[in-house]
């Protein structure tokens, strides 16, 4: 039995444990450690997954898989935390997208340019999904702080229901272009150095069985993120930084996988594969989320502030015109790749100074 299966079973064993033995020595350094292998397992399962149903849809696979269960974990964090969480799923959505567009995409670019020069992607698809992710980053994250029904930061019920629902279907939209009316605008060109394109495609039943390892791993994944959370804001208090840091390491924690996955499919030249993971995973990570926050919100009357202060204002707002410039052609080198991760290192500073 190969360590890719173990991985998850483990992951699952240490967060038992953690959960019943909180206080046992070595915990933490063990999960940090299962962590790692989880991540490392989640990633070859979403792979084997891709590779027996084929592009974009291995992306959307483990794209929509981390979402649900991000999205799952900031309920439960709501329903636990009250007024003091009203903060969280913007904290986290914000977290996320600048991860995504800056983080990992800047790694993406600054990785495989090093290694291949320059590489292409198809615009059609990464251009009409990263205009769909502007747009509901401004409706969710920007719009509350200027409107004038609520107090700065919040949306009245009905706002609220009208996001929850112009996200979802914008969303919808691009899995439809995505995965049946335009397929062809996020397939990957294959590459001679990419041997997944030569070698047969896995049986039915194993892929099944990835697939089911791959809920498992994540599953882990969300749970020793949540396990660790304690050990961070001990250590966050401890260094006197801004309770922002917190969201920040778990969101890094959370995205691990599909960093990974679209780290390596760069450095293969595969960067559609890396910016399907990347713009998918984003979009995914509002237009599934929002809903379920805004649903929670107001059936049980649960406070829900997600308007930005103006400084994360700018910086989302530097992101989608630093971002547009990158998609405009279609065509990427490392210069690239390092300008978003200057953006991503202002975004981490500037949490930590503010």
């Amino acid at each position: 039995m190969s360590w890719h299966a173990v991985a998850p079973a483990l992951a699952l064993l240490v967060l038992g444990t953690g959960w019943a033995l909180p206080a046992l020595p070595g915990l933490l350094l063990l999960s940090v450690a299962t962590l790692v292998a989880a991540v490392m397992a989640s990633v070859h399962h979403a792979e084997v997954i891709a590779h027996r149903i084929g592009e974009p849809f291995g992306t959307l696979v483990l794209a929509l898989a981390v979402t649900v269960i991000e999205a799952a974990l900031i309920l439960s964090m709501m329903l636990a935390g009250g007024a003091s969480s009203a903060a969280v799923p913007r904290d986290t959505i914000y977290s996320a997208v600048m991860i995504i567009c800056n983080g990992v995409v800047g790694l993406c670019l600054l990785l495989g340019g090093l290694r291949h020069r320059e590489q292409h992607f198809r615009i059609e698809g990464t251009g009409s999904g990263f205009a769909a992710l502007a747009t509901l980053s401004v409706l969710v994250l920007v719009m509350p702080t200027v409107t004038t029904s609520s107090p700065s930061g919040t949306y009245t019920d009905s706002q609220l229901l009208f996001v929850a629902i112009s996200s979802l279907a914008l969303w919808l939209v691009f899995v439809f272009i995505q995965t049946m009316r335009h397929r062809d605008y996020f397939l990957p060109v294959a590459a001679a150095s990419d041997e997944s394109v030569h070698a047969p495609p896995p049986s039915a039943r194993d892929a099944w069985l990835s697939f089911a390892q791959l809920l498992l791993a994540l599953v882990g994944v969300i749970g020793l993120a949540k396990l660790l959370s304690p050990a961070i804001e001990r250590a966050v208090i401890a260094a006197e930084a801004p309770k922002a840091v917190v969201g920040i390491v778990i969101a890094l924690i959370v995205l691990l996988p599909e960093t990974w996955a679209a780290i390596r499919a760069a450095r293969s030249d595969r960067l559609q594969t890396s910016m399907n993971l990347a713009i998918g995973s984003a979009l995914a990570s509002i237009g599934l989320t929002i809903p379920v926050v805004v649903a929670a919100a107001v059936l049980l009357q649960l406070p829900l502030s997600i308007g930005l202060p103006a400084k994360d204002i700018a910086l989302l707002v530097l992101t989608f015109l630093v971002g547009a410039i990158t998609l405009g052609s279609g065509r990427t080198h490392m210069m690239q790749g390092a300008i978003h991760l200057v953006v991503f290192a202002a975004f981490l500073f500037l949490t930590l100074v503010p």
